[in-house]
């Protein structure tokens, strides 16, 4: 059991843990989470020895072995399984100590360490560790690769390769997901729900939490709280706690309200739709989690971008790629203002490519690509952080954007974003990954672009700020596409589901829910198709197969112009009803029923009567729509 006891911890003048209780006992997953600055990463550096603590006391049991992710990114020309074979420390201290007992010809030394290396499945490290870096995204036949040839982001992958290879009893992991794509994502998370040992996992990605850990560990003002449960249980326990600052839940059930409605409006014929079935669960999430988030620092929302021309960008037959090799073909695509696409696909398979495309970027290869005439794009790159200027100030950047304007109305939407006070004034050099972040996107959405393209925005930063980019994202006017590892930000501001697999992109047949199992029902396509062909069945056999595929995927084409309406009007079905909810609070008001107010109210009545009959309409529209996509998928296949 690891256990802190009247544990107090300081970073210089800051004083992060004071006299702190809490036990981990083996086994247990817990999350650590908190606030960026509150001393997560501090607490890690405790556990693993490199900073001392200022009282109390650090209980770890003898013999624990810990395993945790270097801060330092790995170089070097060494092969890359090489690297993370290392991770298992004992295997190479057996191997160090067999080549000196063949050098000193001890026979007997040398039976005894093959046993040795035997019992610790050391002659099956090799295998393990192809299977970690294929799980986390090498391809295969790159495992060879001297380290120095992989890009920084690929470097931290193969550190995490690394810590995983530990045969250990304490696993720290901080933010592991950081520089990973979706697909790596998932598969983590099954390999860290089948880990033995006990983890310690500071991460911002709560359905990752979700799918991890059976204890949250909550860092604030200096003290530890354990919950039991997952991420979302905590926000629950949590949001009952801050219930109680009545003031504060009002105005965020305020923000909430037009989900709200919407739930509360069409709950009892969810069951219609599958899709209906899935935004009603996200929705409903969305309403749990929210009082959880009342004290959260950041508060911001887009501009109206103004009059979106139509449509914003279209792409006919296009191909993109680098150095003359085409990584997607054929792509048509229009995007117009309201369309809120999320790109799937595996790794490598093209999902930044189309972004920079999109973004002009890139040049086509080929096709036409035709944007509006004064499209304002906004484009959040992996690496937008390094676009920043170290020696300006979060002021000094905003004033170059709009230097007409006055330095306290760019300081109230600095803190929007967190940086008020002197944080507006000082150089950007020292900020952590995290505040880049947060200036990136914020100097993007102060230029109210019509088209917002974001690839991987959620990179460093904390889940207050996560939150507050979802709920500013649902009230954007403009297009937006994503590529996230983040699945509640993709659950949330999403309606459609692009895929990018084999130089194609296509609108993705399933729900977001449903791609984890695409992913595992394609390795394991791919893994029959090989045994069959290593196997040499009978053609008749793999005949029938691709029929059968062929015929799946003729199904899934039929049914997508149902899911496309289902979505159109799932999304005027919430604009009706926050229009009705808001002319029946004005028709509240007492005033309106004054004899001089009649010509007004008359109006207002018109008005609600006009949005009733919409509603009315638009919603038999959905329901008869959900219910011909249900019998289509219900329909056999072959």
């Amino acid at each position: 059991m690891l256990e802190l006891k009247d544990l107090r911890l300081r970073r210089g003048p800051r004083l992060l843990l004071d006299g702190v209780g809490l036990r981990v006992h083996a086994g247990h997953k817990v999350g650590v989470v908190g606030a960026n600055g509150c001393g997560k990463s501090s607490l890690f550096a405790l556990i693993q020895g490199s900073l001392p603590a200022d009282g109390g006391e650090l209980l770890v049991p003898a013999g624990w072995q810990i395993a945790h992710v270097a801060q330092h990114t790995p170089s070097g020309p060494r092969p890359a399984i090489d690297f993370v074979i290392d991770g298992d420390q004992e295997l190479r201290r057996f191997q160090q100590d067999l080549a000196a007992a063949e050098a000193a010809d001890d026979g007997l030394r040398q039976a005894e360490l093959h046993g040795c290396i035997e019992a610790i499945g050391g002659y099956t490290a090799e295998t393990r560790a192809v299977r970690l870096l294929h799980g986390l995204g090498f391809a295969v036949g790159e495992e060879r690769r001297p380290i120095d040839s992989w890009s920084g982001g690929w470097r931290m992958r193969l550190a995490l390769a690394r810590a995983l290879m530990c045969r250990s009893d304490l696993l720290l992991l901080d933010e592991p997901t950081n520089h990973l794509d979706l697909d790596a994502v998932i598969w983590l998370e099954g390999w860290l729900r089948d880990y033995p040992g006990t983890l310690l996992l500071i991460s911002h990605d709560r359905d990752f939490l979700d799918a991890v850990v059976d204890h949250i560990c909550h860092l604030e003002q200096g003290r530890l709280r354990l919950y039991r449960g997952g991420y979302s249980s905590f926000e629950r326990q949590r949001a009952e706690q801050l219930a109680q600052q009545q003031s504060a839940f009002e105005r965020q059930q305020r923000e909430i309200a037009a989900v709200r409605g919407f739930i509360d409006r069409f709950r009892a014929k969810a069951t219609k739709a599958r899709q209906a079935q899935s935004r009603l669960k996200a929705l409903e999430r969305l309403e749990l989690i929210a009082p959880a988030h009342v004290d959260s620092p950041f508060h911001f929302t887009f501009a109206d971008p103004g009059a979106c021309p139509h449509p914003l960008l279209r792409l006919e037959g296009v191909s993109a790629g680098y150095d003359g090799q085409a990584v997607v073909e054929g792509v048509r695509l229009s995007l117009s203002a309201g369309e809120r696409i999320a790109l799937l696909g595996p790794n490598g398979a093209g999902k930044s490519t189309l972004i920079k495309l999109l973004a002009g970027a890139i040049a086509p290869l080929g096709g036409i690509c035709t944007p509006a005439q004064g499209l304002a794009i906004g484009y959040f790159a992996q690496h937008q952080m390094d676009q920043l200027r170290a020696d300006d100030s979060p002021l000094t950047h905003l004033l170059r954007l709009d230097p007409q304007q006055t330095e306290q109305r760019l300081r109230d939407y600095l803190g929007g974003f967190g940086f008020g006070g002197d944080l507006a004034t000082v150089p950007v050099a020292p900020f952590s990954g995290g505040e880049k972040a947060r200036l990136a996107l914020a100097l993007i959405i102060y230029q109210r672009p019509h088209l917002l393209l974001l690839d991987e925005p959620t990179n460093h930063l904390d889940l207050e700020m996560r939150h507050a980019l979802a709920a500013a994202l649902q009230g954007f006017a403009g297009a937006l596409v994503l590529v996230s590892h983040d699945r509640h930000l993709l659950r949330i501001t999403c309606d459609d589901l692009l895929l990018v697999d084999g130089g194609r992109v296509s609108p993705f047949p399933g729900t977001l829910e449903e791609y984890p199992a695409w992913l595992s029902a394609r390795l394991a396509a791919s893994d029959t198709a090989a045994a069959d062909a290593d196997a040499g069945l009978a053609t008749g056999s793999a005949t029938a197969r691709r029929d059968q595929r062929r015929l799946e995927a003729e199904r899934r084409t039929r049914l997508q112009p149902l899911r496309r309406r289902l979505a159109t009007l799932e999304q005027r079905l919430e604009t009706l009803t926050v229009r009705r909810d808001a002319l029946v609070e004005t028709l509240a008001c007492p005033d309106l029923y004054a004899a001089d107010a009649k010509p007004r109210l008359l109006a207002l009545l018109a008005d609600k009567q006009q949005v009733d009959a919409e509603l009315a309409t638009v919603e038999q529209d959905w329901l008869s729509t959900g219910e011909a996509l249900e019998q289509g998928q219900a329909e056999p296949v072959g």
